[in-house]
Parts: C-alpha cells; structure tokens; sequence
C-alpha cells in the first residue's frame, strides 16, 4: 500500500526524502564508478523530484499564505515576494 500524505507539510517531507534517497543513490553510484549516462538519470531524477516538492510548497504558499496576505491588505508586498523567487530562478 502506497504513502498518502494528509496534509501540506506531509507532502513537503515525503518529497525531500525522495530527493533525499536520489541524492544518496547518486553519490554511491559516483563512489562506485558507475556508467556516467547512468548517473545522470539519477540526476534527472532528483531534479524532478525537487521541482515537484518546489510545486507543491508554492501551492501552499498560494493556498495559504497569499490568501492570508490579500486578506490583510498585502497582496502587492506578497507578488513581489512570490516573483522575487522566480526571478531568481531564471
């Protein structure tokens, strides 16, 4: 039976310890001298599964923390926040 996680928080750690056992797998393959192609699936692998838990805290923060913002008033102080961010990333 497969992990459901109930909540936001849940979903975060599940996901960063599937990256974390990417990042393991991947530095024993290095220590290991595995096939270099072989090594970089891997590292596909976790990129995906960072991006995904990166998806899934920016639907929180959304859910959450920017209907919080909007409600208070701060809804410029909050984009500017969110495309800092993405800003960084580009």
């Amino acid at each position: 039976m497969a992990f459901r996680p109930h909540n936001s928080q849940e979903r975060i750690i599940h996901r960063l310890k599937i990256s974390q056992g990417n990042l393991e797998k991947i530095i024993e393959m290095t220590k290991n001298q595995v096939y270099c192609i072989d090594i970089m699936h891997q590292i596909k692998a976790l990129e995906r599964a960072l991006q995904e838990t990166g998806n899934v805290l920016l639907e929180n923060h959304l859910k959450i923390c920017m209907t919080e913002a909007i409600v208070k008033g701060k809804k410029n102080e909050a984009i500017n926040e969110i495309m800092r961010v993405f800003k960084k990333s580009s």
